[in-house]
């Protein structure tokens, strides 16, 4: 296949994927936007393994077949619940590949230069022969995008598995730090960036520095996700999003891939602005965040006097029918009992009996950015009834009742009340101003991220415990 059919492919896949993009972000394009994304890649995958200089291709489809039977068998198994804890997962194979692509790439580099050295006719083929042609300071060039890589994706990899098992539950949510956490951070920063200059200078063992900047960087990515706690966890998932694009691109230039340098740079860059906004909706500092909550320590929290009391589902049910405006706020609560679909039933009833029923949707409820919004889609809730915090928030007032259902941070009223609280400052519906306000909630845990909530102790507030769906489920012959 000739390099200008190569090109031409990865430009209609690079056009794919920004179609795809920018199409994922209204439900009605989404569909179509996947399409895209999915012709875009397999137009990359086909214009990459038939370009120039490919080979191995016995090999390459073994390869194939069992990353993409993998890919379907998870697919397929996956929940909706677990989609936050798969993205994070996949975040780090993009790192790893970045990692063993750098240490790829400066061995083959060795190899070339060892060659031409010892003769002058040799021959080579594939990367190889890029490698063969580049000039002294495009070599140079070449070992400062292998550093950035390896450094990237490593930090990509580990942190991507810590917040996988935080996601999963499997590690405590809580931010953990080493003591002196913050200086251990700027000293193996410090170490990475002296033994990326001692590789690039070519003193010593190129091998040796790649592995303690490896090494360095792997502790980077750890230590900084595990100071980070569960309320920020969305943040994360985009911030590492981020970081693999940028990973990726640093593969694409040390590859000579125009198509891997665009895409990465798409994702990279669009996860840094996604993670940006989230960071405004909480209030956090971005570099807070990403630095590992770096001056995010508050005082004690205030103490909350009152006590959570309990409420039937026929005492819920009455109030739903004498209600005439109902707003319903979903959090990871409904996604962990796959409750939407009960949820969507309840909305479609209380709709039919003439009553206003809208949504509230926080920008990071759930683990993932949209997570809330793409469960109720699945459910079939009319789009044009779910509405953002900033569209919703003044019309608590005048609502008579509101159902939250599995949130926690995005309804306490403590963002506001106590500057020591965690998520002091931090935007929230502020639900506790309706009529009146039912909680579906498992039991009288603080939650994922640890922090009390005193909107369970409010007047106006009642708790309906027990599993999501099923106390849906209840509530349905119950409302006329």
């Amino acid at each position: 296949m000739e390099y200008g059919f190569t090109t031409a492919a990865y430009v209609v896949a690079a056009i794919l994927f920004i179609l795809s993009l920018g199409g994922l972000s209204g439900q009605e394009s989404a569909k179509r936007a996947i399409w895209y994304g999915i012709v875009g890649m397999g137009l990359a995958v086909v214009a990459t393994l038939f370009g120039p200089g490919a080979g191995n291709w016995w090999l390459s489809a073994i390869m194939i077949a069992i990353g993409g039977s993998a890919g379907f068998v998870i697919a397929k198994r996956v929940q909706m619940t677990e989609m936050p804890q798969l993205v994070a997962a996949m975040h780090s194979l993009v790192g790893l590949a970045a990692v063993f692509v750098g240490f790829n790439a400066q061995i083959e580099l060795a190899r070339v230069l060892r060659q031409k050295a010892e003769n002058a006719a040799a021959e080579f083929e594939g990367f190889a022969a890029v490698l063969a042609y580049k000039t002294p300071a495009e070599i140079a060039v070449l070992k400062i995008e292998v550093f950035l890589g390896i450094f990237i994706g490593a930090i990509t990899f580990t942190g991507s598995v810590v917040a996988f098992g935080k996601l999963a539950g499997r590690v405590d949510g809580k931010p953990k730090k080493l003591p002196g956490g913050h200086a251990l951070n700027a000293g193996a920063l410090a170490l990475s960036i002296l033994f990326g200059v001692l590789y690039c200078a070519d003193a010593g063992s190129p091998i040796l520095w790649l592995v303690l900047i490896t090494l360095l960087a792997f502790f980077i990515g750890y230590h900084l996700i595990m100071g980070i706690g569960g309320a920020d966890m969305p943040v994360v998932v985009s911030m590492l999003n981020s970081y693999s694009g940028w990973a990726a691109a640093a593969i694409g230039f040390t590859l000579g891939n125009d198509l891997l340098i665009v895409v990465g740079a798409l994702v990279g860059s669009s996860g840094a602005i996604l993670s940006y906004i989230m960071c405004k909706a909480m209030n956090r500092h971005f570099v807070s965040v990403i630095l590992g909550g770096f001056g995010g320590e508050t005082g004690p929290a205030a103490e909350i006097e009152g006590e959570q009391i309990p409420i039937d589902a026929d005492s819920v049910a009455a109030a739903l029918n004498d209600a005439d405006s109902v707003v319903i706020v979903p959090g990871y609560g409904m996604a962990v009992a796959q409750a939407q679909a009960a949820v969507s039933e309840l909305t479609r009833k209380l709709r039919a009996a003439g009553k206003e029923v809208r949504f509230a949707i926080h920008p990071v409820a759930g683990r993932l950015p949209g997570h809330m919004n793409v469960l109720l889609a699945e459910a079939k809730v009319p789009y044009d009834i779910v509405l953002e915090m900033d569209e919703i928030n003044d019309d608590f007032p005048s609502t008579d009742v509101v159902i939250v259902i599995g949130s926690n941070d995005i309804v306490n009223p403590a963002a506001q009340d106590d500057p020591n609280s965690p998520i002091a400052g931090m935007p929230v519906l502020e639900v506790w101003k309706a009529k009146q306000v039912f909680v579906s909630k498992r039991g009288q845990g603080t939650g994922y991220s640890g922090i009390e909530n005193p909107l369970f102790f409010k007047e106006n507030t009642r708790m309906f415990y027990g599993d999501a769906k099923d106390s849906i489920n209840k509530l349905l012959p119950m409302v006329e």
